[in-house]
């Protein structure tokens, strides 16, 4: 296999959170790997997942040996060397590829813990699973404001326009996510007046 071949087989082996770092890295300006962990934090952790820090420096090496990103070192007028990242023309164009690319992007992947602990409510304390329940809707509400928070930071920005549409699909996601929640809520109040059964 030639160097080339290898390399290709490298691009096409990239995770999703090698993409989604350089996705946030697409955007103007250079950023740190905490930077880059804050932003994901507010953003793509309300409809994907926000990597863990080691795990978004660790891509950064992945897309910096690639070529996809470069980086520099800060200048002396800053108390701490910093790191700062940016991407390359041709990380830009592998990315512009993958988004745009022919396919299936696949089904999301959903795990509910709470569900899962509902699903095994047979051995639970009812009273405790409904709290856990109703943690869970007062939990959804704030990640509800913080995900409209994120919607007016983007409003009416040119470059954040595609953000905002993934939020957008946040805000009616969290939406859902509290109507189902309260109707979960309802089912289990339903159980604890149905009689026992012997």
């Amino acid at each position: 296999m030639t160097s080339r071949q290898t390399e290709k087989k490298q691009e096409s082996e990239l995770p999703p959170t090698a993409w989604a770092v350089l996705g946030l890295l697409s955007f103007p300006g250079e950023r740190t790997g905490y930077e880059l962990k804050k932003w994901a934090d507010a953003s793509l952790r309300f409809f994907y997942w926000a990597p863990a820090i080691s795990q978004i420096y660790a891509e950064l090496r992945r897309l910096e040996a690639l070529g996809y990103a470069a980086s520099r070192r800060s200048g002396p007028e800053e108390p701490r060397a910093k790191r700062r990242y940016a991407i390359t023309g041709t990380g830009r164009a592998a990315l512009a590829a993958w988004a745009d690319g022919s396919g299936d992007a696949g089904p999301p992947v959903l795990k509910h813990p709470l569900v899962l602990r509902v699903w095994l409510g047979h051995l639970a304390d009812p009273d405790r699973l409904r709290a856990r329940v109703a943690d869970h809707i007062a939990r959804t509400s704030g990640e509800l404001k913080e995900v409209r928070d994120a919607l007016a930071r983007t409003e009416g920005v040119a470059q954040w326009a595609h953000p905002h549409v993934a939020l957008r699909w946040s805000e009616r996601q969290h939406l859902a996510e509290l109507e189902l929640a309260e109707a979960m809520l309802a089912d289990l109040d339903g159980l604890s007046t149905a009689p026992r059964q012997h």
